[in-house]
């Protein structure tokens, strides 16, 4: 198991930037794979970015490419998600998670350990 603690959610005009922080504790940080995702009020969750467990390799939903980069410290045992260009339509708690595998994967159901999420507003 580890454990995920979100931060860096806030309010921000169209057009800006922030950039999230995922802190890991528990068992080895740099065996998982993570994954951020996000969900809107009355909507499914949906995957924003992926990174493999060196950070050699990314993977990002269509609607962020160009616009938000993932990256992981592993000695600091922390992801990040830097956004910019932000859109209201990226309004939505952004959820840090972690899948204890090789393979850098998109479906929130490979994901065994979740964080608390943390809260984006993008205003227009």
């Amino acid at each position: 198991q580890v454990q995920l603690v979100e931060s860096g959610g806030g309010l921000v005009q169209a057009g800006g930037s922030l950039r999230l922080s995922c802190a890991a504790s528990g068992r080895t940080f740099s065996m998982y794979v993570m994954g951020w995702f996000r969900q809107a009020p009355g909507k499914e969750r949906e995957f924003v970015a992926a990174i493999s467990r060196t950070g050699d390799s990314t993977s990002y939903a269509d609607s962020v490419k160009g616009r938000f980069t993932i990256s992981r410290d592993n000695a600091k045992n922390t992801v990040y998600l830097q956004m910019n260009s932000l859109k209201a339509e990226d309004t939505a708690v952004y959820y840090c998670a972690a899948d204890y595998s090789r393979t850098v994967v998109a479906a929130p159901r490979s994901y065994e350990n979740w964080g608390q999420g943390t809260q984006v507003t993008v205003s227009s």
